[in-house]
């Protein structure tokens, strides 16, 4: 089944996979959505309307999603960058819980498996402004616990990227599945 949780992500249907050309798009459009199309056409080897017609195809199937600008945090005063952990009793995603989304320092909140309930990746101008959030979090019904991990050094921050790995170094083949096509 191609439907995917909370509607995070959305089924394509029957639009067809993400080519080549739809990739090397994407993998530029992710660095400046701002480019002209004659300059994205002329980079990827398509013309204006060529390339024109294919992000238009890919907005229209939903495979992108918004245009957003990336702010520098500095420039809005977070600087502090943390991940927090936050148990609870029973089911934790919670409309209460969901609702800490109000707060603008909170960039994202993940349902994951594991030890923890859910994750919140938070930005906040302090240590003071962390705690403040923290106290919001406690205040909803069934959390139990957090668990924060503030961010010294960020080396890689970037959003979904088009391109996916081959193959991954180390994997041992399964002796009862056939040889890949054309594995000697």
């Amino acid at each position: 089944m191609l439907e995917k949780t909370d509607g995070v992500r959305r089924s394509r249907g029957a639009e067809r996979e993400l080519d080549a050309m739809d990739r090397k798009l994407l993998g530029i459009l992710v660095e400046d959505a701002t480019i002209s199309y004659a300059d994205l056409g002329e980079r990827v080897g398509l013309s204006p309307p060529a390339a024109h017609e294919r992000v238009k195809r890919l907005r229209r199937s939903g495979v992108i999603k918004r245009v957003a600008a990336l702010i520098e945090p500095e420039a809005t005063g977070k600087t502090l960058l943390a991940f927090v952990h936050v148990d609870t009793t029973g089911w934790g995603k919670t409309t209460t819980l969901l609702a800490i989304e109000a707060h603008p320092e909170v960039e994202e909140i993940h349902s994951v498996a594991g030890a923890t309930c859910m994750m919140l990746k938070v930005r906040t101008e302090s240590t003071h402004a962390l705690e403040g959030l923290l106290a919001k979090i406690y205040d909803v019904p069934g959390v139990t616990a957090t668990r924060s991990y503030v961010v010294l050094s960020t080396y890689l921050e970037r959003p979904v990227q088009p391109g996916i790995t081959g193959e991954w170094p180390g994997r041992v083949k399964d002796p009862r599945l056939p040889a890949p096509a054309g594995a000697g």
